[in-house]
């Protein structure tokens, strides 16, 4: 997004100018002092760059800082040539040279947590860099203090040694790898487990995986969790006690899928799934991770896998709907597990005095025909609720802040209700502590939804309670149409010509109470409450029944 690229030009532009600023003051002025200070802080934006842009190229910038900390301090110690200061000169080229290579090298290599494996490799070299930015501040320390051009030399062929250790293990891993797979391949064979879930993704996605993994739990069978992207590993082993390994490349694949395995789940239609459809050996099953009346929803690639387990007849219908041509054998009706502590009202609550509104604007998509985000027009809606003596939820998708623009819009609706709340006292919830709130616990605070389409409403719908949807694409008839699941909700208008209606029927008289049971059931299926999820766990576990005790349970 436009704001991304801007910081990370302006992190390039800092980095790059104090370097070439701080090699010219040292190596064309006297002003060693001041040369040093802006060689110093050239290190602090070059480490601030890595942090906006994991895996920047900083050699020239580091080369050259390098370059003027050896002339500041040569300069410091006055000496005429220092032999110490050269054969250091020799060590900070070649880790300068040899940093960015390794780093490559230890990010091809698997990496795990939650599974007995230790491989210190990989993290080293992915701290080279750093490690490389901390000798350069030690250095620039130590031409400031005038300290003898040993103490530079020892401190640089400490790190050579460790970045030499892990080039040498990382030359080991590739030319002379392990019969049978390595140390990970080892340990999943003892783990047995057999069933995986594969989870390919933008930054930010992890929800789309913890929201299944404590049912994927209570399915009772060892699994492990497959990642594709490393910034998932530590967050994703945070909330399971499964083994979780990032696979880098389709050889960390190979090792990772060990025979023990028998199915794999998948929570998105993401294009690196088909590096592990290609398995056939494995029975793939696709589980989304919502249910709503959006067009990913209804994507064509689900035809590739074995098996959609899907909440309910809904989202069968929906595929047809979308000229989608998928086999009906391939669809299993599960419901929607996530949904089973949600409280139900059975009864409508009609004309609350102080109602809680939970709204759950959605983000704006990767693509203009599934931009459904209200922001640009909510700030209207949220002035009326405030004016019907509401108390609101404000949930934001979490890539809402991926664009600028809803960012901002964000931002203002935030300030309002911050405002409201401290004139009125009426304890809105917004911000860090509405992402700190599950969606479960919002639904459960709350008497009534605003909401773009999203699979929120389906989630919703499970309570009973009543709900609105916004139309931003000002689609009038055509809407319930394309969205079915608004047919039991109340429209909004994208320039909100009827929030006034819409309130009144949302808050007070609630017409469509009654034809939203029988949409709960088309959406999320129709199964006991008390035992809700169990549909779901009944169907993995017959997933991962070998095929022979399928056969001999099948009456003849």
């Amino acid at each position: 997004m436009r704001g991304d690229l801007v910081r990370k030009l302006a992190a390039r532009c800092l980095t790059t100018g104090l370097a070439v600023l701080a090699f010219v003051v040292l190596a064309l002025t006297g002003a060693t002092g001041w040369g040093l200070a802006l060689a110093v802080a050239a290190l602090a934006a070059s480490a601030a760059e890595q942090r906006i842009r994991p895996g920047a190229e900083l050699v020239a910038e580091t080369a050259l800082i390098a370059a003027a900390i050896l002339v500041g301090y040569s300069r410091r110690l006055d000496g005429g040539l220092n032999l110490a200061l050269v054969a250091t000169g020799l060590v900070l080229l070649g880790l300068v040279l040899l940093v960015g290579p390794l780093r490559t090298a230890g990010a091809l290599e698997i990496r795990t947590a939650n599974l007995p494996v230790r491989a210190w490799t990989p993290l080293i070299a992915d701290r080279l860099g750093t490690a490389l930015l901390g000798l350069l501040a030690a250095l620039a320390l130590a031409a400031a203090l005038a300290l003898p051009a040993g103490v530079a030399l020892a401190a640089s062929l400490l790190v050579g040694a460790g970045a030499g250790a892990v080039a040498l293990d990382l030359a080991r891993r590739r030319f002379r790898p392990r019969a049978g797979g390595g140390s990970v391949a080892a340990a999943l064979r003892r783990h047995q487990p057999e069933f995986l879930l594969y989870f390919s993704a933008p930054p930010g996605s992890e929800y789309q995986v913890t929201m299944w993994l404590p049912y994927l739990e209570r399915i009772g069978r060892p699994f492990l969790v497959v990642l594709r992207e490393p910034e998932f590993l530590t967050p994703i082993a945070a909330a399971t006690d499964a083994p979780v390994v990032y696979c880098p490349t389709l050889g960390a694949m190979d090792e990772a899928l060990v025979p023990s395995l028998r199915a794999a789940f998948y929570v998105n239609h993401g294009a690196k799934n088909s590096h592990c459809v290609r398995f056939t050996q494995l029975t793939h099953i696709q589980l989304h991770h919502g249910d709503s009346d959006k067009a990913p929803s209804a994507n064509p690639v689900s035809g590739i896998f074995d098996r959609i387990f899907v909440a309910g007849q809904a989202a069968i219908d929906r595929y047809a709907r979308a000229g989608v041509q998928i086999p009906a054998d391939k669809f299993v009706v599960v419901g929607r597990p996530q949904v089973e502590s949600i409280e139900v009202r059975p009864e409508p609550a009609r004309g609350l005095a102080h109602p809680t509104v939970l709204y759950t604007p959605t983000w704006t998509g990767h693509h203009a025909d599934a931009d459904y985000c209200s922001l640009p027009v909510a700030e209207s809606l949220l002035r009326r609720l405030l004016e019907r003596g509401a108390t609101v939820i404000l949930r934001a998708h979490p890539y809402t802040t991926q664009n600028p623009a809803s960012a901002r819009q964000l931002g203002r609706l935030t300030e309002l209700l911050v405002a409201d709340r401290a004139r009125t006292g009426r304890q809105h919830v917004v911000g860090a502590a509405a992402r700190e709130l599950s969606l479960t616990e919002c639904v459960n605070a709350a008497d009534a939804l605003v909401s773009d389409v999203s699979g929120v409403i389906s989630d919703f719908l499970y309570s009973g309670k009543p709900y609105a949807v916004t139309d931003m694409g000002d689609e009038g008839d055509r809407f319930v149409e394309r969205f079915p699941l608004a047919g039991s909700g109340y429209v909004l208008r994208r320039d909100m010509s009827n929030v006034d209606e819409v309130l009144t029927a949302l808050l007070d008289t609630d017409p469509l109470a009654a034809e939203r049971w029988a949409t709960r059931r088309r959406y999320l299926g129709d199964f006991p409450a008390e035992a809700y999820a169990e549909a779901f766990l009944s169907a993995a576990r017959r997933e991962l029944e070998p095929v022979e005790a399928l056969t001999a349970s099948t009456p003849a």
